[in-house]
């Protein structure tokens, strides 16, 4: 009889939850974790920077070199499955430009010139990697191919000419630049002809990002501020018109890039800033609303890239 009753019970609740009479039997299980949508840098214990990726509400936080040299400035490529830094680990030991598989495997070194490299962005087609170089005596603007191959200086300016950014359509690069007496963003040919200044202004202009359409770049400046290097977020028009600032608040916020779909933008911000001075990643709007939290660390975090 109770084993009949056991059966009665089990076929009941079987029946009820298929006719959708009530709520499941079990809890779907959670969907499985996310791959890095951002990577950026950070430094374990207050010792050498590595390069993580974390999903794009700020879980899954992953370590991707782990190892005891620096490793920082994060790329991804254009079909996301390899992410280009810069390390000082052996042989060279200085700062050169090494690329990695997505998931921090298979590490190959692409430069090794006298002087820094730095600030890698790959090209929409894959095939070449801008970045800034010293090499020459002074930080200018290079172009290789992506096995590290062919390097040639584009900006050829007395002057620093850092962070290179490439457009959406591959035919410009976005770029900070020193040539007018102060750092400005600047747009150029990718062959590094026809560079004009976008912001041309007297303050410190930094880190341009192209929205993913190619409409409009994003930068931080202090032009706003009383305090030098106090910077904020702002968007421009492609063309350097309309200038809209994005973020108000007193701490620096800074490094700015999109999202894939254009609707958000991610940032590093000094804002609830403790003892440490550590920095945090935060994320709004691509107007500038719903400004929080990504990271909650004891240590800081820099230069933060959404995957495409």
């Amino acid at each position: 009889m109770r084993n009949r009753i056991m059966a009665v019970c089990l076929v009941s609740l079987l029946t009820a939850c298929k006719e959708g009479a009530g709520p499941p039997l079990f809890p779907p299980p959670p969907p499985p974790a996310s791959p890095s949508d951002i990577a950026f840098y950070s430094t374990k214990n207050g010792g050498d920077w590595d390069i993580y990726g974390m999903d794009s509400l700020g879980g899954h936080r992953i370590n991707l070199t782990n190892d005891v040299w620096d490793d920082v400035d994060p790329a991804w490529s254009s079909d996301d499955k390899k992410i280009a830094f810069v390390s000082t680990r052996p042989p060279s030991s200085q700062y050169d430009i090494w690329v990695m598989n997505a998931d921090g495997s298979s590490v190959r070194q692409l430069t090794n010139a006298p002087g820094a490299d730095i600030n890698p962005t790959w090209s929409p087609d894959g095939s070449k990697i801008a970045f800034a170089s010293s090499r020459d005596g002074n930080l200018e603007i290079y172009v290789m191919n992506t096995d590290g191959s062919g390097a040639m200086n584009i900006t050829n300016n007395p002057t620093y000419d850092l962070e290179p950014a490439w457009s959406p359509d591959g035919r410009k690069i976005a770029f900070a630049s020193e040539r007018d007496g102060n750092r400005d963003i600047y747009v150029m040919n990718a062959d590094g002809s026809a560079p004009v200044n976008l912001t041309n202004n007297t303050a410190t202009n930094e880190s341009p990002a192209w929205s993913p359409d190619g409409q409009k770049i994003a930068f931080h400046s202090d032009s706003a501020s009383s305090v030098a290097l106090s910077f904020d977020v702002y968007v421009m028009n492609a063309d350097g018109s309309a200038h809209t600032r994005l973020t108000t608040d007193p701490a620096s916020d800074y490094e700015a890039a999109w999202s894939p779909d254009g609707t958000r933008i991610v940032f590093v911000s000094l804002r609830n800033i403790n003892p440490d001075l550590n920095s945090e990643i935060y994320v709004m709007q691509a107007d500038g609303s719903a400004q929080r939290r990504l990271t909650v660390n004891q240590l800081p975090e820099h230069r933060p890239r959404w995957r495409h």
